[in-house]
């Protein structure tokens, strides 16, 4: 597939850069749609959408944005935090709007899986099917997720 002049500004927004200092790729040299493609491929083996997983996601982010002080528990099974970072953050696919700045992080307390994210990788998934690229600062991968969040 031809890249048009949109597709390469998206690439060089997942960049380090204005954007995020560390990127949304880390070591990744693929493109965004063969990431996209092999994380959505990955989904339906798993049976779960981006939707699933999104919702999940922000069922979390809301109960711990009410955790002002320390971890939450929530269903008996998963330690929740919020760490707020003064600032917003935009959606390197263009889509208007911003992302407050802060990231949450969750352990289940069952198998002891950890997973941090921000308010953005849930737009990032939901919108755009994107996870992030392999060894980024928050790729949430797909089999991990559904082992720690389902």
């Amino acid at each position: 597939m031809k890249e048009n002049p949109q597709d390469k500004k998206i690439q060089q927004n997942l960049q380090p850069g204005e954007l995020s200092a560390e990127g949304f790729l880390g070591e990744d040299k693929r493109s965004f749609f063969a990431i996209i493609e092999e994380d959505e491929s990955t989904l339906e083996k798993l049976e779960l959408t981006k939707e699933q997983v999104a919702d999940r996601l922000q069922y979390f982010t809301d109960l711990a944005f009410e955790s002002f002080d320390g971890a939450l528990i929530i269903d008996e099974k998963y330690e929740v935090r919020y760490f707020s970072v003064r600032g917003k953050l935009i959606c390197p696919f263009g889509h208007p709007g911003v992302f407050r700045k802060g990231q949450i992080t969750l352990q289940n307390l069952q198998n002891s899986h950890r997973i941090v994210w921000t308010p953005l990788n849930i737009h990032l998934i939901r919108e755009h099917g994107f996870f992030e690229g392999k060894n980024s600062k928050h790729r949430l991968e797909p089999v991990f997720l559904k082992e720690t969040i389902f």
